[in-house]
């Protein structure tokens, strides 16, 4: 049985809302100050962990290995996972002092903490952030920054009215691999640059045709869980890492995989704080099941100056850009270039010196100290978002979208602007 809230291609086309920012005066706290390898506990950063998923976990065990740093509380509407995530904490410390959490806005609202992780599914993303930005917090928020560009534009509102410190999860952009690439972009090694490929991989899950709702397991707060999604009944399919092939949740490999190599070709194009301007896409999507986001990609989007970026299900995640002079190939493990001498450049002495991270949460962790901004701040990593969004937008009405970067918005474009955001299940709201 399939239930009839679950987002499908069609009645995503048929949803419209809009949302707008909490607003509150913001307040810098003292511990953001502190500097040196043994701190007083005004000194350090103190941490709260919301979402300890999967990745939630893969995040705070990193963050557990910086100095400065104290993880005070763990937040998951699963009490298994948080639970978990608890006794990592204390094993860590060797002591009892993490506190765990249901609801996120107890760890967003005490008082002790300075900045918080989010790691939740994406549907989870903006809300979180908001709330921490309005309670004078700062935030690292994995990617897509947010579910919809709407969410996104008020993220960015309320980290700017609030004067917080955000680092998007898109830690490719401190990886050399990728920083090497973007260099010789931005720094004219490629030539006029004309084209960049971004490929990602299949779906990693599958899911039958059909589906029966299933008793919800003990101690996981489903209906939290959902929150500001539409209701729908539960299947395990439907949480955890599988959340992100439906999209009420999320948008599959476009915002998975897709969105970090999207962001390196923002950066690669100086367009952190633009985006294309056309966008069309023809992607395939399931007809029956549980998932709904698409499971083939293809879609390109045209910039003002000429480029064209075409993102498409092709094999392992990587990126391509190439240019009249030559050509270079991103993962995350290797890099190539035609001609293989592009690669032998002294990169420290090119003209154009970008952004150099090569550790994206202690970059973070910095900034909170300094108040300077981290490599892929909320503006950088909504724009790079928008991309993805964009993209499966145009695959789900099927046909080419006009995008002003300036406005945010599709123009006249009724159709395409009703799916600039989504309604909010009560009582949920951005502000």
């Amino acid at each position: 049985m399939q239930s009839k809230r679950q987002l499908s291609r069609r009645s995503f086309l048929k949803m419209t809302a809009a949302g707008t920012a909490f607003s509150f005066p913001a307040i810098v706290p003292a511990s953001a100050l502190g500097a040196g390898e043994k701190t007083a506990p005004s000194e350090r950063i103190n941490l709260g962990i919301i979402g300890t998923g999967g990745r939630g976990t893969a995040d705070m065990k990193g963050f557990l290995m910086q100095r400065n740093v104290q993880v005070l509380a763990v937040c998951d509407v699963d009490k298994a996972h948080r639970d978990e995530a608890k006794a990592l904490v204390d094993r860590r410390y060797r002591n009892t002092d993490c506190q765990a959490y249901n609801d996120f806005r107890e760890v967003t609202r005490r008082d002790d903490i300075d900045a918080v992780v989010i790691s939740t599914p994406d549907h989870w993303h903006a809300i979180p952030a908001i709330d921490a930005a309005k309670h004078a917090k700062d935030i690292f928020g994995e990617k897509p920054l947010t579910l919809t560009i709407q969410e996104g534009r008020a993220v960015c509102d309320a980290v700017k009215k609030h004067n917080r410190i955000v680092q998007t999860g898109s830690q490719q952009r401190s990886m050399e691999t990728f920083w090497k690439a973007a260099m010789l972009a931005r720094n004219g090694r490629l030539g006029n640059i004309h084209t960049i490929n971004v490929s990602i991989p299949d779906n990693n899950r599958e899911c039958g045709p059909t589906w029966e709702p299933e008793p919800v397991p003990e101690g996981f707060d489903y209906n939290f869980w959902l929150g500001p999604a539409p209701w729908a009944e539960y299947h395990h399919l439907r949480c955890h890492y599988t959340f992100r092939f439906i999209l009420d949740y999320s948008g599959g490999q476009v915002t998975n995989f897709g969105a970090h190599h999207i962001d390196i070709a923002q950066w690669s194009l100086d367009m952190d704080d633009s985006g294309p301007i056309e966008v069309s896409g023809n992607g395939e999507f399931p007809a029956t099941g549980l998932f709904t986001t698409a499971t083939k990609v293809y879609f390109e989007c045209t910039y003002a100056n000429g480029v064209k970026l075409y993102c498409k299900t092709h094999g392992g995640p990587s990126i391509q850009i190439e240019g009249s002079e030559g050509s270079v190939r991103a993962g995350r493990k290797s890099i190539s270039s035609e001609p293989a001498s592009l690669l032998k450049e002294d990169f420290d002495s090119l003209e154009n010196q970008l952004y150099n991270s090569r550790d994206h949460k202690r970059n973070f962790l910095d900034c909170v100290k300094t108040r300077k901004q981290p490599i892929c701040p909320a503006e950088v990593g909504h724009r790079s978002a928008t991309v993805c969004h964009l993209g499966n937008i145009a695959m789900l009405l099927g046909r080419s979208v006009q995008w002003d970067p300036g406005t945010e918005t599709f123009g006249s474009d009724d159709e395409a602007n009703a799916m600039i955001d989504r309604p909010l299940r009560d009582p949920w709201m951005l502000g």
